[in-house]
């Protein structure tokens, strides 16, 4: 019985790191989550409060070089500034892994405009925990028409 007793406490010290880091996880997503959201509502705003000052976005299509980075608050304006309807949302649970105050988020996801499907790929999102919760330094993302989850 003893045997028993140390193993399960054995076990529970080694679920203890699990649990604790999936409030920050949780949080990490959260906040990439409020950049879709803000995206949909034209929100420059709202963008800009998810990101640190000198975040930078980069994409990268399936041929060509990547895109010239693009400075938060240009892509924020730019958001703002379309008419169309836009929906930006993960097609699975995204990854997320944590080390200390710096994580990175990466998921598959579908961008909708105006209902249709426009194209899919790959977010990689890369955040700082500061006082105000996570920021996002960089989005790197892919751009991409085939081989999507419609």
């Amino acid at each position: 019985m003893g045997t028993m007793r140390l193993l399960f406490t054995l076990m529970l010290f080694t679920l203890v790191p699990l649990f604790a880091q999936r409030p920050d996880e949780t949080d990490a997503v959260a906040t990439v989550q409020k950049v879709f959201d803000a995206m949909a509502a034209h929100d420059a705003a709202a963008i800009r409060s998810t990101m640190l000052p000198d975040a930078r976005l980069y994409s990268v299509r399936d041929e060509g070089a990547p895109a010239a980075s693009t400075a938060v608050a240009d892509f924020a304006t730019q958001i703002a500034a379309i008419k169309d309807d836009l929906v930006e949302r993960f097609t699975s649970q995204p990854s997320v892994s944590i080390r200390g105050r710096m994580a990175q988020v990466w998921g598959e996801y579908d961008f909708l405009r105006n209902g249709k499907f426009n194209h899919c790929g790959v977010d990689s999102v890369g955040l700082f925990k500061t006082d105000e919760g996570w920021k996002i330094a960089t989005i790197v993302y892919t751009t991409e028409i085939a081989g999507c989850k419609k």
